[in-house]
């Protein structure tokens, strides 16, 4: 067999192995191993190339960058942040028909500036959200795909761990994609609160009217009060990279500081709570890093057995153009997003194509954003959806199934894919603030 050959039939193992549950490190890891050992010849050559990979992936500076904002997401989840962030939408959005629903997509917006993980804002607005949209009369799936199609912004408003992933992968800038993601993520925020009033129609089962959110029972001070220290460590995070005050790393390491001063100052954070997350940060810092070190191995037999550059051969000598190699791009992203996690496609996917997108001259930042937003779609899709799967786990309510979750996400996955078109036709949405 050619390398060639050998490439692909790692590349469908590597598929294989994670649709039938293995867990996708080890998967990329062991193919990645095999494969070149069949082009090399030698397995003790192949652990040796594989070992350099995972060092050049460990000594990298931006390596850094995944603990502290990890560490951050779960010191503002511990301290209620996101409570107080639903408060301050509701009241602010109470006047709107269908005000709690938008207060809950612009709570879930400002959540996301502060943690940048998806399946934290699925589990943490359907605790505190879903009940409380609910007792206001939205029905179970109309408050529940507000949720799940909401939640979604953690993964595209900075920091966003799925943007630093996409940075460590392509060796971008991880402080021009933070950039870059805050165009389509205010985007993607106005499509979906213009969806959720639209909605909120009595013959769509919704809410209809003025004031059908909660009651007005915050003062102005307790309003502030709540807002303040929010705004605060935003500004002091995104602010400072932009900028250019801090490093994304640096501004990882000073909002974790903030958000633990926050979290003392409002005698939120017990030694318990404290503990659980730094334990929690550990796993998934752990779980995450060694995605990359795994991906770092993966890209190291792609690039031996000539894959990449034979598909960019064959989109060359086929002269397709680039809207047609996007457009199909695009839907391999989604469609593979219905079967597996974020995180695995974007490992799979993106070193494979790195090659192809290079020689067209597509800006690389601004196409993290495109599959980015198209990735994300598959956290809603059937049938993995695994946002969807996060917010039934969260609820525990027999009376609300799987499918009432998709059907009630299903419009904020439309707006995703017209945020997408948007910023497909509109490259500027997401590259303005780079003056690109």
């Amino acid at each position: 067999m050619s390398p060639f050959d050998i490439g692909l039939v790692a590349l469908a193992g590597i598929c294989l192995l994670v649709m039938s549950g293995l867990f996708v490190p080890i998967a990329l890891i062991f193919c990645s191993f095999v494969g070149l050992w069949a082009i090399k010849g030698s397995p003790v050559l192949a652990a040796k190339m594989l070992g350099l990979a995972a060092n050049d992936a460990i000594q990298s500076y931006f390596f850094g960058v995944v603990p502290l904002f990890v560490l951050m997401g779960f010191i503002v989840a511990e301290t209620g942040m996101g409570r107080d962030a639903y408060d301050v939408a509701a009241k602010v959005f109470r006047r709107l028909r269908g005000g709690l629903g938008v207060g809950t997509v612009a709570a879930n917006a400002v959540f996301a500036a502060i943690t940048g993980i998806s399946i934290a804002s699925a589990a943490v607005f359907t605790k505190i959200a879903v009940p409380e949209m609910m007792r206001h009369g939205y029905p179970a799936r109309f408050a529940t795909g507000i949720v799940a199609g909401s939640s979604i912004l953690g993964m595209l408003i900075p920091p966003s761990l799925l943007l630093i992933l996409y940075g460590l992968l392509t060796e971008q800038s991880i402080g021009d994609l933070f950039l870059a993601g805050i165009g389509p993520g205010l985007l993607l925020t106005v499509l979906f609160s213009i969806a959720v009033i639209v909605m909120a129609r009595p013959e769509w089962g919704s809410l209809s009217g003025v004031g059908d959110t909660a009651e007005d029972d915050l003062t102005v001070g307790e309003l502030f009060e709540k807002m303040v220290p929010i705004a605060a460590l935003i500004g002091l995070v995104l602010g400072g990279i932009y900028l250019g005050f801090f490093t994304p790393v640096e501004a990882g390491a000073i909002g974790a500081i903030g958000a633990l001063v926050i979290g003392v100052l409002k005698r939120r954070l017990s030694l318990s709570g404290l503990w659980r997350v730094m334990v929690e940060t550990g796993l998934i810092t752990a779980a995450i890093c060694f995605l990359i070190i795994a991906a770092q191995m993966y890209s190291r037999m792609l690039a031996f057995s000539g894959v990449p550059a034979e598909f960019g051969a064959l989109v060359a000598e086929n002269n397709l153009q680039f809207w047609a190699f996007l457009s199909l791009y695009v839907l391999a992203v989604i469609l593979m997003g219905m079967i597996l996690d974020s995180a695995s496609i974007m490992l799979i996917l993106v070193p494979l194509m790195l090659p192809v997108i290079e020689p067209m001259g597509i800006d690389l930042v601004w196409f993290g954003i495109v599959t980015v937003i198209a990735v994300e779609i598959g956290l809603l899709t059937p049938p993995f959806g695994i946002s969807v799967y996060v917010i039934r786990a969260t609820l525990d309510d027999a009376s609300i199934s799987l499918g009432d979750i998709f059907r009630g996400a299903a419009p904020f996955v439309l707006m995703m894919l017209v945020a997408l078109a948007l910023i497909i036709a509109f490259p500027a949405i997401a590259t303005f603030p780079l003056n690109r």
